[in-house]
């Protein structure tokens, strides 16, 4: 397997991005490794949130949440998906599909050895982190989704979703910063922009982003689907809390938080939320808003660490 690493002065001087990198390696599939990046912030026996990210971005997405978790007393860890970040990015297309995946991620899952982790998971880190969750509940405490579902086709594409797909696979040079820009209601500055786009100084870089548009499901017969239906059958068991936090400016999961509200157990009586201003990359447009969010359901739990401090 060809594997690109990105530089790591790349990621120097990032705005807002004071965390060191931490890796793991995890099988490739084919016998050889990769090295997979993960921010790590907190006391190491504090109650385990755990934060991924989707397309195209990479844990800098939760940089605005981290700081905020972590002062409520938790232990927060974010991945960076494999072909994203700082983590490695296997150059041959082939190399990803959604099973694949989602094994690189629950092999992530196995080397941190987390467990009663609360799930925070945003577009493709819903699809995959929901994935995992089905094969291993117990794993998992709680559950919070934002702007993501788990996608089964069973009703054609809506229009934001066909014209995500068409652009993202036709064009020539994938702008991933350019993406930030496209699915905020605010104005990320051009450093923010930037510190997206470092991950990859090439195009040859941006395989992993370039590949998730081709192998997402978007017809009932397509891979993933089998394996989603029957994750669903799991989540419609699942009595563990379940919050949705969805913004209301994003055209593309409008609809999903109310499907998993109506579907999971664990979502019934939850305080669940629309954050006003919110796009896809909500936590771009109102990150600390989200955080406080997350952090004050957590809190209201019982066995929650309440501000500042945690349960050993």
């Amino acid at each position: 397997m060809d594997i690109l690493r990105t530089p790591d002065e790349r990621f120097d001087g990032l705005p807002d991005w004071p965390f060191a990198p931490c890796y793991v390696e995890i099988p490739s599939g084919d016998g050889s490794r990769l090295r997979m990046h993960y921010v790590d912030e907190g006391p190491r026996e504090a109650p385990a949130i755990v934060c991924l990210h989707g397309e195209p971005t990479w844990a800098y997405l939760y940089r605005k949440l981290v700081p905020v978790f972590v002062n409520a007393g938790f232990r927060v860890l974010a991945p960076d998906l494999i072909g994203f970040g700082r983590s490695d990015k296997p150059t041959d297309p082939a190399a990803y599909t959604y099973a694949g995946h989602v094994q690189w991620l629950s092999a992530w899952f196995r080397a941190v050895a987390v467990s009663a982790v609360t799930l925070v998971a945003h577009d493709w880190g819903g699809w995959l982190g929901l994935r995992v969750l089905a094969a291993d509940p117990g794993r998992f405490a709680r559950v919070v989704v934002t702007n993501t579902g788990l996608p089964v086709c069973d009703e054609p594409l809506n229009d934001t979703a066909r014209a995500w797909f068409e652009f993202a696979i036709g064009i020539d040079v994938f702008p991933a910063g350019g993406v930030i820009q496209l699915g905020t209601t605010t104005e990320p500055p051009p450093e923010v922009i930037a510190a997206y786009d470092a991950p990859f100084p090439e195009e040859r870089y941006k395989t992993g982003p370039r590949t998730f548009p081709l192998i997402a499901p978007k017809t009932p017969d397509d891979p993933g689907v089998a394996e989603n239906l029957a994750a669903w059958q799991v989540l419609e068991r699942l009595e563990i809390p379940f919050l949705t936090a969805f913004g209301d400016a994003d055209p593309l999961n409008a609809g999903n938080d109310r499907i998993f509200q109506q579907r999971v157990p664990g979502a019934r009586h939850q305080p669940h939320c629309i954050i006003a201003g919110g796009g896809h990359f909500i936590q771009e447009d109102r990150g600390e808003e989200l955080a406080t969010v997350v952090t004050r359901w957590l809190e209201a739990q019982d066995g929650a660490p309440r501000s500042g401090e945690f349960h050993r």
